[in-house]
């Protein structure tokens, strides 16, 4: 494994995970590893929270340790780097203490999770696991790094409400994840045939009128994967094609689509949205609601249920617009590349740690 070339001994990198976490976190993990571990000697250390319980290991976390040959240390009393980069911490929440210590020049908190769902109401108890971080760490500087606009904006409220512990920070750029998928052409002849995919939470949907809207049966097809909450429903709507998570290959649920079309409950919203990501890189129209869309400037169309209908039909008639929006999408998408991520961590943080390319 290569590693960067210090201008000093101050190279050490530690990672602090629940690496039972699915989906979204834990593959943002994996593309950071792949990118930092080039850099520098990466730790990995794993915490046993009360959030999963028994649940194993990510298997992508499991395959990038193997692939690059990193050792992953479970419940270290001592944590000493240079750099600590903690994902998500909302596994604390559950918590009523944690045990290890941190030793370092600089930690960052990486904000998977919102800390305010719309209407400003707390995800989470963010004070608490915050202060749990804080007490436990000796560092010459704290920071926290949101990943998108509006997990920003989530974050710079709560910084405004006196939440954060006194010597903390926000870094001015996002930590953003990355974005390292195989990018496919759009379809020359787009078809009414529309999609979504997530883990099966509630707060994942929208309400049933809303659901219809997105999902009408004049559609060619509705192709629900993640539809565990649908699929033993005693009223089941005829026009969706519904699939338990994990029940579809991605790439084969892609290619039974033509427009990705994403809304949540109105109690929630992505922080991130890697689901979408996903679907402009194998070539898909994708609407969602306009804070979620921000995210990707303007290659996620931002609009609201009642719109999808005219804004499909649009494409619709002219698969030339379909074409031009799917490649302007998937350039904006390149941002987010691991060759993005690597400049940004080189220039932000590595030269605080002693890393260069």
């Amino acid at each position: 494994m290569m590693k960067g070339t210090p201008t000093s001994p101050c190279n050490d990198i530690a990672y602090i995970i629940d690496p039972r976490f699915p989906g979204g976190t834990s593959a943002a993990v994996v593309s950071e590893l792949r990118v930092v571990a080039a850099l520098g000697e990466v730790k990995v250390h794993a915490i046993t929270s009360k959030m999963f319980g028994q649940k194993s290991v990510s298997p992508k976390i499991r395959a990038v340790l193997r692939e690059l040959d990193l050792q992953m240390v479970w419940d270290a009393p001592q944590i000493n780097a240079d750099l600590v980069i903690w994902h998500n911490p909302s596994f604390l929440k559950f918590q009523d203490s944690f045990a290890s210590r941190i030793m370092c020049r600089h930690l960052i908190v990486v904000t998977h999770e919102n800390f305010y769902r719309p209407g400003q109401v707390e995800a989470y108890d963010v004070g608490h696991c915050h202060e749990l971080i804080d007490k436990s760490a000796l560092a010459l500087r704290k920071s926290i790094a949101p990943i998108s606009p509006y997990n920003r904006e989530t974050v710079l409220d709560w910084f405004q409400l006196g939440g954060i512990p006194q010597g903390w920070d926000v870094l001015q750029e996002d930590w953003f994840n990355i974005c390292d998928f195989d990018y496919h052409a759009p379809t020359e002849a787009p078809r009414d045939r529309r999609g979504r995919h997530s883990r099966p939470g509630m707060e994942k949907f929208p309400n049933p009128r809303d659901m219809m809207a997105c999902f009408p049966a004049h559609a060619e097809s509705n192709v629900i994967l993640g539809a565990d909450l649908f699929i033993n429903s005693p009223t089941p709507i005829a026009h969706w094609d519904l699939h338990p998570f994990g029940g579809l290959d991605i790439s084969g649920y892609f290619e039974m689509i033509d427009f990705m079309v994403y809304f949540t409950a109105p109690t929630w919203r992505e922080s991130f949205g890697r689901v979408l990501a996903e679907a402009i890189a194998a070539g898909k129209v994708v609407i969602s609601d306009p804070g979620t869309a921000a995210t990707f400037g303007g290659g996620v169309i931002g609009a609201a249920p009642k719109d999808v209908d005219a804004i499909i039909g649009q494409f619709l008639g002219s698969p030339e617009q379909y074409q031009e929006h799917v490649t302007m999408a998937q350039s904006l998408l390149r941002s987010f590349a691991p060759d993005k991520f690597r400049d940004h961590f080189l220039t932000t943080i590595g030269q605080q740690i002693g890393v260069r390319a």
